[in-house]
């Protein structure tokens, strides 16, 4: 009886062992789990486009796991199959999750128009932001020279309903995404000096500026509840905005301003957040940077509750400590009240910039961008302009920094994580080599998938 017992209790432990040893190997043989560690390994690179150019600028991940790919083409040929002339449309491009083409779409008038972002919506669907110059078409009519743009599309790409926003002048919107009450906001800039100071439903009596952050609220319909500008004399664009936690807004961008709206300017140029109520009045605003020019192309509400502004900085001073070179791809941490947390300077002795961040499920950071350096942060360099992905962990150490490109000019605008825990990245390219498996015309849609 206690041999049988010492046997039990030996199958026992053997079972155990063999139970913790496929558990450990689980762990580590890189599968598709949620805190998968990314080293930057490239899966695949795509380019996708016609004779002329083709450059992607944003990506959303679709309900089957594949990819919805915005951006904007002056192609009529190639994997461009419903356009003809050689105006820019938007262009809207559904792939496989390993690449392969699901549908093509593009949308516009006569004349051009420029796609910005794309995000989802709650019914499955997509809005699609940019601006037009076009009066027919797919376009429902013009104000002036530039309008905001907005599409709403199904899942399959079909429209639903657009809208247009503007006056006489430069008016371009960049991001328009859905809120919680299920309505719409949109921002970008506009030329208040060409509206003869209309563009805000509150009047405050004052006309200034060249360029303001505009911000537009939408019912479901996309029917225009609210407007409001900010900025000052000079050029103020907001590319970035969210929805925060009591229902207000913050806008994010560049501004050169030094006055009305703009209370602490640090330089030539100043990342800019401004903060609003949900009905689109002044909270506060805040400047970051340094003396010389610094531009955000993006930001990010973080998981903690705080934002990240992202984008280039040529400043060594002020809120920029430790520059690396010509121009760096910089970060900004702060929180609700516009209170700096930390920031971070990442690059070499070139030009290096980022223009999107996604918080990973583990806490981490993706931005993308590009990258004239070979040295300092980056490791290499693959010709003129390369495609440059970065991770950061919660506290902006640099993780992995990964540059893809050819001879040519590569350049990246977004990355996502995707669901097998890998990132997608989306930009453009004029080559034809090394890391670019092929060119159909002057710049393709560039698609880069790193594990």
């Amino acid at each position: 009886m206690l041999f049988l017992k010492k046997n039990k209790l030996k199958k026992i432990s053997f079972l155990l062992f063999f139970t913790l040893l496929i558990v450990s190997c689980g762990k580590d043989d890189g599968g598709d789990g949620p805190d998968q560690e990314i080293n930057g390994d490239i899966d695949f690179v795509k380019t996708y486009g016609g004779s002329e150019s083709d450059e992607a600028v944003s990506v959303v991940e679709a309900a089957d796991g594949g990819f919805v790919i915005l951006g904007t083409t002056r192609s009529s040929n190639g994997d461009i199959t419903d356009k003809s002339g050689n105006d820019s449309d938007f262009w809207l491009l559904k792939i496989t999750k390993t690449g392969e083409i699901v549908w093509s779409k593009t949308y516009g008038g006569s004349d051009d128009e420029n796609a910005a972002r794309i995000t989802k919506t709650n019914d499955g669907g997509y809005l699609l932001s940019g601006y037009t110059t076009s009066n027919d078409g797919d376009v429902s009519g013009n104000e002036g020279f530039q309008d905001y743009w907005i599409l709403k599309v199904d899942a399959s790409g079909n429209i639903l309903w657009d809208k247009n926003f503007g006056f006489a002048g430069s008016d371009q919107a960049y991001k328009a995404f859905q809120t919680t009450d299920g309505g719409y906001f949109i921002t970008g800039f506009f030329d208040v000096s060409a509206s003869g100071g209309a563009g805000n439903d509150l009047q405050r009596g004052v006309v200034h500026g060249v360029g303001e952050f505009w911000g537009i609220k939408l019912d479901a319909n996309g029917n225009k509840e609210w407007r409001r500008y900010f900025g000052g004399t000079n050029n103020d664009r907001s590319y970035d905005a969210w929805q925060t936690a009591d229902g207000g807004f913050l806008m994010t961008g560049t501004s050169e301003s030094v006055d009305f709206d703009k209370i602490d300017p640090k330089g030539s140029y100043d990342y800019w957040a401004v903060r609003l109520t949900p009905s689109g009045d002044l909270v506060w605003t805040k400047s970051f940077g340094g003396a010389e020019i610094d531009n955000s192309y993006a930001s990010l509400k973080t998981n903690d509750g705080n934002y990240i502004m992202v984008g280039d900085s040529r400043s060594s001073d002020q809120d920029v400590t430790s520059p690396r070179g010509n121009a760096d791809a910089w970060m900004v941490k702060f929180d609700d009240n516009g209170n700096k947390i930390w920031q971070k300077s990442f690059g070499g002795s070139q030009f290096d910039t980022t223009h999107s961040i996604v918080q990973r499920a583990n806490g981490d950071y993706i931005l993308a961008g590009h990258s004239r350096s070979s040295d300092g942060d980056l490791q290499s360099n693959n010709g003129v302009n390369d495609a440059w992905i970065l991770v950061v962990d919660n506290n902006g150490a640099l993780k992995f920094e990964k540059s893809v490109g050819g001879s040519g000019l590569d350049f990246a605008s977004e990355a996502i994580e995707t669901s097998d825990s890998k990132i997608l990245a989306v930009g453009d390219s004029e080559s034809n080599d090394l890391d670019i498996p092929l060119n159909q015309g002057s710049k393709d849609f560039l698609i880069i998938k790193l594990k």
